[in-house]
């Protein structure tokens, strides 16, 4: 296929695009520099096929309820030598009585608008901070038609970020750490479908980058193949599944059998997935008969009865025997073979999802996904998802029992949570000093999952590592060595991983600040634990009132018997606090 963008242009940026709401159309591009289509104006509203979600995705679903909003998303390459593009989007509402020049198509009291910008390169903080600078401006001028201030920006950002290193604040800037990463990390390495929700937008995008920012090298190279899906329309144009997801027929097979009743005992995860065709689909009678008329003679996936679920069931991979030498992830890996081969094969990437784009979820060519939405639709459809992220509750909904069971923290899990819980809080006291300090930091965090990680992939080379993996949890490792990344990772050799030491970082003998960890952690993440918690500070605060009713005619034994009850529930409710001498072989002094 061939490429809309200039070839000229070797900037990390492609281009500069405004996106508007309008009152008839709904969202569409009103302005591209370079125009988005070759031989179209720069106002010409044409998309490439491949990006024509691009309007919503910049201009999110709800957003006339906030004065302004930022959208990080990702878009599919157009050709096969492109990688994933990246899109930072800004966006904002004025009142139309504000206008200096107000355009006959402006019926509306507000007038809302997004200008992003498509990156050849993650660098999203730093693009952030550049382009909420111009859309004010732009706004500012009271005037849309002036566009030379976003010509001069697409100049000077290819001028200023040209060869810019991924590293430091200008992947992360901005980014703030959220809490059950490491329940949150485990789903990703094994390939789950993770779906993070919460309003605006720009806290979602926030919190899923910045646990994709715990992995090792991850958003500055594992994230090219992140998006590569093929828009809903073209879908039935090519019956080869492999078209879409290069190898995807590695990963999954489709099936027009009933799926069964209840999971597999003999599987770590569930044997079937039942995805539901007929959730948000629009009618495809028309692209079927197409389909069927280009290759009548090859079964095509999606001619299924209404109500029939389509189901996908993984390749099973008998241990490590079933993998295969030299397998290439393509990424751009350092000396211990990382970032991980996640978001590659199928596994998607979307920071932001439009309702436009929910077909994905439940596409057959999809094996999973880590995608943030705004829309509660999305949260409702709970059957295409393995995990829902509940970020403004914190809580991580898993719907199956067994994948719980697989991602039950071990004692050295909740060690290494508690290390990090204590250290975050006791260095940000000081207002004036945060996140500026090592220790407790953003680096310094993600300085410890890196060796957490590292010491995780060196255990696993390790003759008779029984003991040193069940530090980590038997399922999960089991569960995990069948997942596409880590057959990739082992495929290959790694001379650096000589010089990590294997074993958890927070093995160790069990002590009594274990069992006051293990305690609390039943209370917080269990659903009965959660009830218990409820009813005591119900409990304690009817026993103040009643205490005040009665006064000290009873000698404040009720206000003592309170007391004592918050006490007790405060000692279960918060993590215990255990010193970091208890801890053999911790991560203090790592600095990547």
């Amino acid at each position: 296929m061939e490429s809309h963008c200039r070839d000229e242009v070797k900037g990390p940026v492609l281009h500069i695009v405004v996106v508007g709401f309008h009152h008839k159309k709904g969202c569409q591009v009103e302005f591209s520099y370079p125009p988005l289509m070759p031989d179209e104006p720069h106002d010409s509203n044409r998309l490439p096929e491949e990006w024509k979600y691009l309007p919503f995705l910049a201009l999110p679903d709800g957003a006339h309820n906030y004065q302004e909003d930022t959208v990080y998303f990702h878009l599919p390459p157009l050709s096969e030598d492109m990688k994933c593009v990246y899109g930072v989007s800004c966006y904002r509402q004025i009142e139309a009585k504000a206008l200096k020049v107000r355009q006959a198509d402006v019926t509306r009291e507000t007038v809302q608008k997004s200008v992003c910008v498509l990156s050849r390169v993650p660098l999203f903080g730093l693009l952030q901070a550049k382009l909420q600078l111009i859309t004010h401006a732009y706004f500012e001028e009271k005037d849309f038609s002036q566009i030379s201030i976003l010509k001069e920006l697409y100049d000077h950002m290819n001028g200023s970020l040209k060869g810019s290193a991924l590293e430091g604040s200008q992947v992360y800037l901005g980014f703030c750490l959220s809490s059950q990463v490491l329940i949150l990390f485990k789903l990703i390495l094994l390939e789950k479908k993770v779906l993070f929700y919460v309003s605006p937008v720009n806290k979602l995008v926030g919190t899923l980058m910045t646990v994709l920012s715990l992995f090792p090298g991850m958003i500055e190279h594992g994230l090219m193949d992140s998006s590569h899906y093929r828009p809903k329309s073209s879908v039935s144009e090519d019956l080869s599944l492999g078209e879409g997801v290069a190898g995807a027929e590695e990963f999954v097979s489709v099936h027009f059998l009933k799926p069964p009743t209840c999971t597999s005992p003999e599987s770590s995860e569930s044997d079937w997935e039942t995805l539901d065709p007929s959730v948000l689909e629009e009618s495809s009678s028309k692209e079927l008969a197409e389909g069927k008329q280009m290759g009548p003679e090859l079964p095509d996936p999606f001619d299924s009865k209404p109500g029939t679920p389509i189901t996908v069931q993984p390749q099973a991979a008998s241990g490590q025997g079933g993998v295969t030498q030299g397998l290439v992830s393509g990424l751009e890996e350092d000396q211990y073979g990382l970032p991980l081969a996640i978001f590659t094969k199928g596994y998607l990437c979307l920071p932001y999802m439009a309702l436009q784009q929910h077909h994905l979820l439940s596409d057959v060519t999809v094996r999973g996904f880590v995608a943030g939405a705004t829309n509660i639709l999305f949260r409702q459809q709970r059957h295409l998802s393995d995990a829902i992220v509940e970020v403004e509750e914190a809580r991580i909904q898993i719907h199956d029992p067994e994948l719980r069971r697989i991602l039950n923290l071990t004692t050295a899990d909740l060690r290494f949570a508690d290390y990090l819980v204590k250290h975050v809080m006791e260095n940000r006291d000081d207002v004036f000093l945060d996140g500026t300090g090592w220790e407790g930091g953003d680096e310094w965090i993600r300085a410890q999952f890196t060796l957490y990680l590292h010491s995780l992939l060196s255990s696993t080379l390790q003759q008779d590592n029984e003991r040193l993996l069940a530090d980590y949890g038997s399922p999960f490792i089991t569960a995990w060595k069948i997942s596409h990344n880590y057959r990739v990772w082992y495929s290959n050799k790694h001379p650096a991983m000589t010089t990590i030491t294997p074993g958890h970082p927070f093995q160790g003998q069990y002590s009594v600040a274990d069992v006051k960890l293990r305690l609390s952690h039943s209370v917080q993440n269990s659903e009965r634990g959660k009830k218990i918690g409820n009813a005591m500070i119900t409990t304690s605060r009817n026993v103040v009132q009643t205490g005040k009713a009665v006064g000290q005619s009873v000698g404040g034994a009720l206000t003592s018997a309170k007391s004592a009850m918050s006490s007790w529930f405060s000692t279960l409710a918060q993590p215990a606090s255990v010193t970091a001498q208890a801890y053999p072989g911790t991560a203090t002094d790592v600095k990547q």
